[in-house]
């Protein structure tokens, strides 16, 4: 969880402005800005295995894959940086962050939590074993090969019985 940075409040204009020459990144949630903690190895695994089979999938289409460091401008007026997203058909006027994801990746443990607007934003959860299917990109991406190389005990244990099967 990012923690505060400052109390004063602080305008959208200023943050954005301050993020271009600031060594590290920020999160701006109503008028304060929240520094982000750096990531493990395992969290980068992750979100670098999301992202490569998504560029993969997506080539010579109108979305396109982006990592950490594009911000998701939200309706409420926030700016966050997800681990990774899918952008469609961008029209954002600004080159640093995007209004419009069609995918959000924000991962740290073993269950995949996908949220489906045409599901009423209702979550479902998939575990190692599982195989997933994004619909809006018709992408079928394993749970395996989204942890590959990580190392935690839930992929070690899974990794295990599968070798004894």
């Amino acid at each position: 969880m990012p923690t505060a940075k400052k109390s004063d409040f602080i305008t959208v204009e200023k943050y954005l402005n301050g993020e271009l020459i600031s060594e590290v990144k920020h999160e701006y949630v109503d008028g304060q800005i929240y520094v982000m903690a750096g990531a493990s190895k395992n969290h980068e695994r992750i979100s670098g295995n999301f992202f490569a089979e998504f560029r993969s999938h997506l080539k010579g289409s109108t979305c396109e894959s982006f990592g950490a460091d594009l911000k998701i401008k939200t309706p409420s007026g926030s700016f966050r940086y997800p681990d990774c997203m899918v952008v469609c058909d961008d029209d954002s006027e600004n080159e640093y962050y995007t209004t419009l994801p069609k995918i959000i990746v924000e991962q740290d443990v073993v269950d995949v939590t996908v949220y489906r607007k045409s599901d009423d934003w209702r979550s479902t959860h998939y575990f190692l074993g599982d195989k997933i299917h994004f619909e809006s990109i018709d992408l079928a991406l394993s749970v395996e090969d989204i942890y590959d190389r990580v190392k935690n005990e839930d992929v070690i244990e899974f990794l295990a019985s599968k070798n004894e099967q």
